[in-house]
């Protein structure tokens, strides 16, 4: 499926946006994911060009915290990436077996789910430290594999799901943060590298998603001192909430 100028546009622009949020936030493919249906993609190529779009700024945020990024507890870091890389594959070969009206009745009740974690994840008191009464290590490799899974599949609100579960197991915050998006990056990996060989994938609109959000992201940097989080993290809230009313009406 081609894309008229005016849509190439519009999707650049999302993808800025996306770059900007998730560069303060998090959250961008509540941005980039709508934008791609306005522009005409059908629900599962929409999902499977956004993965792919937003992947590159993923693995610049890995990069950037990878001096930080550690095992939890008794679960070893490159077990975590292992796990995380076999349930993205997982959940990305769910999505290709997936017919398309199936996920688009599917997709209001993710985007629900995404939303609802979200939100939780934003108005949730943080924790200053580690949690007191951790995680059995069987049961973090089991809540890591679920997510992964979910992450190759859909992955709205993975980022708050993993740092839940880490930090419950009794990793510290910032510890938590870089880890997170370290495995974030390597279930998505797993999942680009099987939606790349899709003929649903839209590589106009995901170029225009990459470009956009790479420069979304340079600025955000600039930003991310300026403008407060709260006030971003309760944006895409508000988009999540309108989006999930959309998708179970249209």
């Amino acid at each position: 499926m081609s894309l008229e100028f005016h849509l190439i546009l519009l999707v650049a622009a999302a993808g800025f946006l996306a770059g900007v949020q998730n560069a303060l936030a998090g959250g961008g493919s509540f941005i980039t994911f709508p934008s791609l249906l306005i522009a005409g993609l059908d629900p599962l190529a929409a999902n499977m060009t956004s993965t792919i779009a937003l992947f590159p700024s993923q693995l610049t945020s890995a990069y950037a915290g990878r001096s930080l990024v550690a095992g939890v507890g008794k679960v070893r870091f490159r077990t975590l990436v292992i796990i995380s890389l076999i349930g993205g594959v997982l959940g990305a070969l769910l999505l290709l077996n997936t017919s398309a009206a199936f996920f688009a009745r599917l997709v209001p009740w993710l985007v629900l789910f995404a939303t609802a974690v979200f939100a939780w994840g934003t108005f949730r008191k943080k924790p200053l430290h580690a949690a007191d009464h951790g995680m059995p290590s069987w049961v973090l490799m089991l809540v890591q594999s679920g997510i992964a899974i979910y992450g190759g599949y859909f992955g709205g609100g993975i980022g708050f799901l993993m740092l839940a579960a880490m930090t419950i197991a009794g990793q510290q915050v910032r510890t938590a943060t870089a880890t997170k998006n370290v495995l974030a990056g390597a279930m998505n990996a797993a999942a680009v590298a099987i939606f790349a060989f899709s003929p649903l994938v839209n590589w106009p609109a995901a170029a225009a998603l990459c470009v956009g959000g790479i420069v979304g992201g340079l600025c955000g940097g600039w930003l991310i001192h300026r403008l407060p989080e709260k006030f971003m993290r309760r944006f895409v809230v508000l988009v999540g909430a309108v989006l999930t009313v959309w998708m179970f009406l249209r």
